[in-house]
């Protein structure tokens, strides 16, 4: 099987909306009038969750208007997020078939439909023309992709639809390798190592400039995630588990998969890091 089907398999097995209406409906939420809001603890599967898509969406800066494409966009939290704090139009592509007809059925029950979209396909084989976008990001989708420099120069012919002067913004946030040593799988990204490919920042600022971007800025997000961590884990002892959380859709198996994850940020492997490049 190859690592794409791989990937796509790995995360299609949480794909399905029932259990998450259900989830949402235990926890006292109308699913006939969800918010964004009520579906951040289960569509932002990232370190750092919510807080870090905020952080990053300021980070990106995407002018209001602009059209801007999400890469390995899961269930569409990130995506949902940006179109109603930015105004900005989004298209998301996945490999995994489940979470894309999820993610649109979740725009639709937050009324974005018209704002953002999503469409099966590989980062590697971008179905797009050339500069038909504003800016793109992606958020923990690398760690999964063997072939990056393949995937930056995709993105820098997808992305630079109208450049302003400043040139074309392609933000990244991906967990990066810190030190040399063994990581203790599963993981959230990754069962095994067959399908988990984490490389250094120093990797990614040498691939982009190859690619032709330029480095704006670059950011160890670890202490905030850390942080977050540790308050998750207090009103967990506080107050028992909830029915909301990326548990819900990853099934019983993610607990030990995010804590293998909060192992290795602890041990100084990997970090969560944000880089913003622009199109020179």
């Amino acid at each position: 099987m190859s690592v794409e089907k791989q990937v796509a398999a790995h995360y299609g097995r949480s794909g399905s909306e029932k259990p998450l209406l259900d989830a949402l409906r235990a926890a006292g939420k109308d699913v006939d009038r969800l918010t964004t809001a009520d579906l951040a603890p289960v569509d932002e599967f990232h370190l750092g969750w919510r807080a870090a898509t905020v952080g990053f969406g300021k980070a990106l800066a995407f002018p209001s208007g602009a059209h801007v494409l999400d890469i390995g966009s899961g269930i569409g939290g990130p995506a949902r997020y940006l179109a109603e704090t930015f105004g900005v139009t989004v298209t998301g592509i996945d490999l995994t078939p489940e979470y894309v007809a999820l993610a649109d059925a979740l725009t639709r029950r937050v009324g974005l439909a018209d704002r953002v979209a999503f469409r099966e396909a590989n980062a590697l084989a971008l179905p797009f023309d050339d500069a038909s976008f504003d800016g793109a990001y992606n958020i923990h989708v690398a760690m999964n992709i063997a072939d990056k420099v393949k995937l930056i120069a995709e993105t820098l012919v997808a992305e630079t639809r109208r450049v302003p002067k400043t040139g074309a913004t392609f933000g990244i946030y991906d967990v990066m390798r810190v030190a040399v040593g063994d990581l203790p799988y599963p993981l959230p990204w990754a069962l095994t190592g067959e399908t988990s490919f984490v490389e250094p920042s120093a990797a990614y600022r040498q691939w982009l400039g190859a690619a032709g971007f330029t480095i704006v800025s670059e950011r160890d997000r670890s202490a905030e995630v850390k942080e977050i961590v540790r308050a998750n884990r207090e009103r967990l002892e506080r107050e028992g588990s909830s029915a909301l959380g990326p548990h819900t859709l990853m099934g019983p198996g993610w607990a030990e998969r995010s804590a293998n994850a909060g192992k290795a940020l602890q041990q100084g492997l990997i970090a969560p890091v944000e880089i913003i490049a622009r199109a020179a």
